[in-house]
């Protein structure tokens, strides 16, 4: 297969850097990524001003951008190469529950989706990253199976790995995404007090059996389907009724 690789950490991360070289084994891979890291920049495009591919070697290119430009750019713009399938990460850090919506690796890889293509991000679910060989084994492992997964075209798989050295991990599980309690409250600056620094993510709220928080806890490898379609179905007739009252 044809893979294109991006992320959300630059194109100089430990944990891209594994992936192209575990993926490279088996397929041909494309790298176009950010040239710095881009974290919780979720699906932004860079609409401003114009966008600068940079070659770093045959294969790869950064690009002063977003994730989301990054694949975009690859897919409808510089490169001539088409592509079978979109690959991002690995992600430093966990990407679960609540996570998804503020993830550049993840909206990497839903942008992919826009645009046509399979797509799968993958992360390591820990701020120690420690076993990102792991990450990149179980990577191999489940791109070289992903042609036969039935799933719907509108489907992005978001893939957590534990943080610890292959033979710990359990197995793999098929997830929900859990949830995280409201976010820590924003830090004022110690030099500057009209400055302030976004807080941290909340603490698990939803972390369950079945969630992926309760998977990774567990040493099991996080497998998420998600949809692109944020359509709440179940709510169409409510707001439909509650419209036909207003006068």
């Amino acid at each position: 297969m044809k893979i294109l690789i991006s992320n959300d950490d630059g194109y100089q991360a430990e944990g891209i850097q594994t992936l192209t070289r575990y993926l490279s084994k088996d397929h041909e891979i494309t790298v176009v990524a950010p040239n710095e890291n881009k974290s919780a920049s979720s699906s932004s495009l860079t609409l401003n001003r114009a966008l600068k591919p940079v070659k770093i070697a045959s294969n790869i290119y950064s690009i002063d951008a977003t994730p989301s430009d990054c694949v975009h750019l690859a897919l409808c713009g510089f490169l001539e190469d088409t592509f079978d399938l979109v690959v991002t990460g690995i992600n430093f850090g966990p990407n679960l529950g609540d996570d998804v919506i503020y993830s550049g690796t993840v909206a990497g890889a839903i942008e992919g989706r826009f645009l046509g293509l399979p797509s799968v991000a993958f992360s390591l679910a820990s701020w120690n990253g420690n076993n990102f060989e792991t990450a990149g084994i179980i990577a191999q492992q489940l791109i070289s199976q992903i042609t036969h997964a039935q799933l719907s075209h509108d489907t992005v798989l978001n893939v957590n790995v534990p943080d610890v050295s292959i033979d710990e991990v359990k197995g793999f599980q098929t997830t929900r995404l859990g949830k995280r309690h409201m976010s820590e409250p924003s830090i004022q600056d110690k030099e500057n007090s009209s400055l302030y620094w976004i807080g941290e993510n909340g603490k698990e709220a939803d972390n369950g059996v079945g969630t992926d928080f309760h998977a990774i806890a567990n040493n099991y490898v996080s497998v998420t389907p998600l949809q692109i379609d944020l359509t709440k179905y179940n709510e169409i007739n409510t707001v439909s009724t509650w419209l036909d009252q207003i006068k």
